[in-house]
């Protein structure tokens, strides 16, 4: 979130709870395993064609030691998936 508020770039995460969670949203803390998400909780995490359909690029920040296949499966199955780009460091945040 820093860097990309740095090179002033709109960012968003995907919550294990929240699904895509956009910068200008504000929520509580809260402790959510992946290995904890539901076949009932996993379609509102596969929010991202919604949230994200007028955006031409999106990039698509993680850890390759920390990738929870959960994520696998969302970029999968996301209509946008042609679009992500996968990034392992923050200077490829342009």
């Amino acid at each position: 979130m820093r860097q990309c508020r740095a090179k002033n770039v709109r960012w968003a995460i995907l919550s294990d709870l929240y699904g895509i969670w956009c910068q200008e949203i504000r929520h509580e803390w809260y402790e959510k395993d992946s290995d904890t998400v539901t076949d009932a909780e996993f379609p509102r995490c596969c929010g991202i064609s919604a949230k994200l359909i007028g955006y031409s690029e999106i990039y698509f920040y993680y850890n390759p030691g920390r990738f929870h296949p959960i994520y696998a499966l969302l970029l999968a199955q996301t209509k946008l998936a042609h679009r992500v780009k996968r990034i392992t460091h923050l200077w490829e945040i342009t």
